[in-house]
């Protein structure tokens, strides 16, 4: 169904013109696509409702219940903008740890990037991002119901940025984050700069890294350095390869 929506929209606003539907390393990230919706979300969500059954806390019990008595909408908007922070502040740390890095850099190893290449998250660095990201709304009491809503739309929309569309939002890019920054953070040598955000732009706003690039997208993707190409080994990626946060652009 996916590839039905997003692959006419690549065709027809195609930020690389290009760049095949069928291109180098198609079959590493389908793989990486039947992995997340088969073992990774659902694991995910399993993780997440076990520790909220561990998250009845005596000290939080007040914070919790006020947030129980919010009407719905305000408890998604509360959630989103606690998620868009603690997204950004995650995801930065992931390009400046060591230990964080060496799962995020399969994210960051495709040369292409489309609907499909959205999908090559190491096991590790997704289930990380969703403890620390939904963690604290848990702690405050947000149902887990808002938040697996947030995270489905937030899966939805990292699919779209990471398309190969150049698709102008209008005023709706003031609310949510296109493609074209998107693909500017995973700009090779340039992403450790840029567009940690996710949802929205707002985040890299506030701290100083928001960038919007302008012009036709000709600048190379992926990492500098070598970086195995196959599903298997990637996933072993962060034993067997040699990242170090001080040399390695990113």
């Amino acid at each position: 169904m996916l590839a039905c929506v997003f692959w006419p929209l690549e065709k027809a606003w195609a930020a690389r013109p290009g760049q095949p539907l069928l291109r180098p390393a198609f079959r590493t990230d389908l793989a990486y696509f039947v992995a997340q919706y088969l073992v990774l979300a659902p694991l995910a969500l399993l993780m997440l409702s076990h520790v909220q059954a561990l998250l009845h806390l005596d000290l939080l019990s007040g914070l919790q219940a006020a947030v129980a008595r919010q009407p719905w909408w305000l408890q998604a908007l509360e959630a989103v903008v606690l998620c868009d922070l603690l997204v950004y502040g995650f995801h930065r740390l992931s390009h400046q740890v060591d230990f964080l890095w060496r799962f995020h850099a399969v994210h960051h190893s495709a040369e292409h990037l489309d609907w499909l290449a959205a999908h090559r998250e190491h096991p590790v660095d997704g289930l990380l991002t969703q403890l620390v990201v939904n963690l604290p709304a848990m702690l405050m009491g947000f149902p887990l119901e808002t938040l697996a809503m947030l995270i489905a739309f937030r899966g939805m929309w990292a699919i779209f940025i990471h398309s190969n569309v150049r698709l102008p939002l209008g005023p709706l890019g003031f609310l949510f984050g296109a493609p074209e920054l998107h693909h500017w953070h995973h700009a090779r040598e340039r992403h450790t700069r840029h567009n940690f955000g996710n949802l929205a732009p707002w985040t890299d706003w506030l701290f100083g890294t928001y960038h919007r690039p302008t012009g036709p997208e000709q600048y190379p993707l992926g990492l500098v350095e070598p970086f195995p190409r196959r599903f298997w080994a990637q996933l072993l990626s962060p034993v067997t390869q040699a990242t170090d946060s001080r040399n390695t652009p990113r």
